[in-house]
């Protein structure tokens, strides 16, 4: 089993909603983490409605930062379009994906970048 972290700044929208993917479409390859480099404290409402139209349940997440997180050398590190390094974090492959902040787009613009956001991962859980 492969562990795989994705970050963004706030861990209210993109990692969350990676996460959420990984864990629904990879649990037997794949243990997802997320986590923010400034987390907000809170999951976006825009994302939970977004992911309960995905049939998953985002409300019971929790924004959570760097220390929030395990202390392992993950498999995996994906920042998510906000330029990230995060140095403290070990890992033995790193990559960017750049999606746009979806939190102030309307409903029908988020759930794009949501779907995007979903094949990005179902890819990535294909090549494990």
């Amino acid at each position: 089993m492969k562990n795989a972290l994705f970050v963004c700044v706030e861990n209210s929208c993109r990692s969350q909603i990676a996460e959420a993917f990984a864990n629904m479409y990879g649990q037997t390859v794949i243990k997802a983490y997320s986590s923010g480099s400034h987390p907000s404290g809170k999951i976006h409402p825009k994302a939970i409605k977004a992911m309960q139209q995905a049939g998953y349940d985002l409300s019971v997440h929790a924004s959570k930062g760097l220390d929030d997180i395990p202390d392992i050398e993950y498999d995996l590190v994906v920042t998510m379009g906000c330029g990230d390094q995060c140095p403290v974090v070990r890992a033995k492959a790193r990559q960017d994906w750049d999606f746009p902040d979806p939190k102030n787009l309307n409903l029908k613009k988020f759930a794009e970048v949501r779907d995007l956001i979903c094949t990005k991962v179902q890819d990535l859980i294909k090549k494990i």
